[in-house]
């Protein structure tokens, strides 16, 4: 138990700078949803290390667009969209262009000619060692 609750001081110390990121989105699904919000409903970041620690998210990403009293929208859509194909958007955004990244802004309504520049503000801000949620927030912080 105190390996766990090492771990996730540890977490909390090193991605302070992701969870300060985040004040241009209304809903987080890493914050706001899933397991880690039903247990710290007050403590965004503590909902958050808890998601991740879980199960890296994905139970609060479907929780987010599952429980639409609770969790809904196009940026949830976009944040499960990211979670399942990572990979993919993450190889496509340093290329500048794919069908990932492509359908990533569709789903979040982005206009043709607001793209190039959302694709590029974004590739500034991920590096191969970017996980989803930070990815996330670089997208949103670029709309």
């Amino acid at each position: 138990m105190k390996k766990i609750a090492s771990i996730a001081i540890a977490v909390a110390a090193l991605s302070s700078n992701a969870f300060a990121q985040d004040t241009v989105e209304n809903i987080n699904p890493w914050k706001h949803c899933g397991i880690g919000a039903a247990i710290f409903d007050d403590n965004g970041a503590a909902a958050a290390i808890s998601n991740i620690i879980w199960d890296l998210g994905t139970t609060a990403i479907t929780s987010k667009v599952s429980s639409e009293d609770s969790c809904s929208g196009k940026r949830t859509k976009v944040a499960l969209f990211i979670q399942d194909n990572f990979d993919a958007v993450l190889e496509q955004t340093a290329m500048g262009e794919g069908e990932h990244v492509n359908a990533m802004l569709e789903i979040l309504e982005v206009a043709d000619a607001n793209k190039a520049s959302i694709i590029a503000s974004v590739r500034s801000a991920v590096n191969a060692n970017t996980q989803p949620e930070a990815y996330y927030n670089a997208v949103i912080a670029a709309i």
